[in-house]
């Protein structure tokens, strides 16, 4: 599997808008809160392996 870094570029509601950081584009996704750590805030760096988010 692909390992993925993300930071917490917006938080709205249920949902947290990601920015990859690992490549030069600038990839955003809309995830659901529920699949993220408890944790996070905005700008709080994400790694994305094995199916699952962990705040760096």
């Amino acid at each position: 599997m692909e390992t993925k870094y993300y930071i917490v570029q917006k938080i709205d509601g249920d949902y947290a808008i990601l920015l990859r950081t690992d490549t030069t584009e600038e990839d955003t996704i809309l995830v659901a809160r529920f699949l993220l750590p408890m944790e996070i805030d905005e700008g709080s760096n994400l790694i994305w392996e094995n199916l699952e988010y962990k705040i760096l």
